[in-house]
């Protein structure tokens, strides 16, 4: 399942979502070459991506991908902002837009920030726990996009996502968000579990949703909930007031 759009109509303009993506979009062209330069792309994700037996300083019984030396634990908030091609971060920054700027709606903007950080953070903590000796580098918002996801599926579930389904054939439908967001969620857990993962750190979006799902009453502001309920259909148990700021 691919999202297109949702049926989800904003009642503030997302300023941090938009914000994020332009952070990303200036990383990948500005840090990382835009994937023109081998060279600047292998450093930048060897600099600043997260790489396990470092911030753990543990033994690999694996060669060194990257020369070490990068960042330690700072490297788990830069590697948010980085990308490894263009298709990497089109994808992310697709679904950073169709379900960021809902959950900024419904927290505001400074809370949206630090609820997609710390989503990250603890997306990029997941996956240095499944696996503290990998010397392969993790880099990509989709930890965080992942906490957001789990933050719109409680937020929205009946909101329609207008989806392309692709089995025997290729279909363009709409399905509840709980649909579309479980099933992605179901496949991330069940490949990290079967250990045929291609290069994905699947247990960073694992640990991503389950955060933002986790976290979401402590950031949601439920009058700005409210006043989204004139176009979609919100579990009023799902609504809780919280945070400080």
């Amino acid at each position: 399942m691919f999202p297109l759009k949702d049926d989800n109509p904003t009642e503030i303009f997302p300023i941090f979502t938009v914000l994020v993506i332009g952070a990303c979009v200036a990383v990948w062209l500005l840090i990382q070459g835009a994937g023109g330069s081998e060279e600047a792309l292998n450093r930048s994700v060897c600099t600043l991506g997260a790489i396990p037996v470092e911030i753990t300083r543990g033994a690999s019984g694996a060669g060194p991908v990257c020369s070490f030396g990068g960042l330690r634990w700072g490297a788990i908030f830069t590697s948010m902002f980085l990308h490894g091609s263009w298709m990497h971060l089109i994808g992310n920054m697709w679904f950073l837009w169709i379900f960021g700027n809902n959950v900024e709606d419904s927290m505001g903007h400074l809370r949206f920030l630090a609820f997609y950080l710390i989503t990250g953070l603890a997306a990029a903590g997941a996956h240095v726990v499944i696996d503290p000796s990998s010397p392969i580098p993790m880099v990509g918002a989709s930890g965080a996009i992942s906490g957001i996801m789990g933050a719109y599926m409680l937020l929205y579930p009946q909101a329609r996502v207008t989806t392309v389904i692709v089995f025997v054939f290729i279909r363009v439908m709409q399905v509840p968000a709980w649909v579309m967001l479980g099933y992605w969620f179901v496949i991330q857990a069940l490949t990290g579990v079967g250990g045929q993962t291609g290069g994905v750190a699947v247990w960073a979006h694992v640990g991503g949703f389950v955060a933002g799902a986790a976290l979401i009453k402590l950031f949601v502001r439920g009058e700005l909930v409210e006043a989204k309920r004139a176009h979609v259909q919100l579990p009023r148990s799902r609504i809780r007031h919280g945070g400080w700021w």
